[in-house]
């Protein structure tokens, strides 16, 4: 049974920036968790502490990388859609990780998901060494080649209490994700209670 300790936030944040620090190129990270977790809010915290290194660190949403509406409810709105559907894992990987890695470039946002249009934004260099942190949920095990990552990790219990009620209907994708075998992450956080994680020691 792995063996989980209690610490917290700040030190989580400590602990990623030691991760980074030890890396000497442009890094991507994935903060992988469902919107429940609120892994964005967490994204820009740690951007934060990783500017304090003198680092670029930026955040890119996943939600800003959803697929237009006619593809991502061509089979209804459904868990199986929000799974398979919903997100542009392989356009993340193209114009985030891999440009960056690549050419030291990403673009922020790829499509407006409230206006369902094109999100118009310009592809942006970056400095040497900067940082993209990558938030949303279901980012793990798709191969997508992020550099280091977090996982905020809900029990059902609580993702159920902290889910919304108009957006419950995605709960069985998550769940059916989170079920496959999946890449095991750099930070695995317990995250039932955000002021109190746990972290998983190997």
């Amino acid at each position: 049974m792995p063996r989980f300790v209690p610490i917290s936030q700040n030190a989580m944040l400590d602990l990623l920036a030691e991760r980074v620090r030890a890396l000497r190129d442009h890094t991507v990270i994935a903060i992988d968790g469902a919107d429940a977790a609120h892994p964005v809010e967490l994204a820009h915290r740690a951007a934060e502490v990783l500017r304090q290194d003198g680092r670029q660190a930026e955040v890119v949403s996943v939600h800003d990388y959803v697929r237009p509406a006619a593809l991502r409810m061509e089979f209804g709105v459904d868990e199986t859609s929000y799974r398979t559907a919903w997100f542009d894992y392989a356009a993340i990987r193209r114009e985030v990780v891999d440009a960056m890695h690549d050419h030291g470039r990403w673009l922020p946002r790829l499509w407006d998901e409230r206006t369902d249009r094109s999100a118009r934004d310009t592809i942006r260099s970056a400095r040497p060494c900067a940082v993209i942190l990558v938030a949303g949920p279901m980012l793990l095990g798709r191969e997508l080649g992020f550099d280091l990552s977090v996982r905020l990790d809900l029990s059902e219990p609580a993702l159920r209490r902290a889910t919304p009620t108009e957006d419950r209907w995605t709960l069985g994708g998550l769940l059916a994700h989170e079920a496959e075998p999946t890449e095991s992450p750099t930070l695995f956080l317990r995250w039932d209670h955000p002021t109190r994680p746990a972290l998983r020691q190997s």
